[in-house]
């Protein structure tokens, strides 16, 4: 659950996602839930020339299954916040 609570702290930033399919899409994260489905508004497709249908849309509801990479704004990671955080949940598992 940590990923989990790492993407509600995101909630309207700009982040890119990257589909199993190649697709790239840009856009403001505002919600995800426990299945790490998406939810982008404002959304930009990286290779318009090769999606040409994503151009009209808008906001976009993403499967989580459907997703290869997730890139975050380094700006809004506290990655000293993280590393703590995982050494946590390791613990408990041992």
């Amino acid at each position: 659950m940590l990923i989990f609570s790492v993407f509600k702290t995101l909630t309207d930033q700009t982040v890119t996602v990257e589909l199993k399919n190649d697709l790239c899409i840009t856009g403001v994260l505002k919600s995800v839930d426990q299945y790490l489905n998406i939810r982008l508004d404002a959304i930009k497709v990286q290779n318009a020339d090769q999606h040409p249908h994503m151009m009209a849309v808008r906001n976009c509801f993403i499967r989580g299954s459907v997703v290869r990479y997730v890139q975050l704004p380094a700006s809004a990671m506290d990655t000293q916040l993280l590393e703590d955080a995982t050494r946590r949940e390791s613990g408990k598992k041992i």
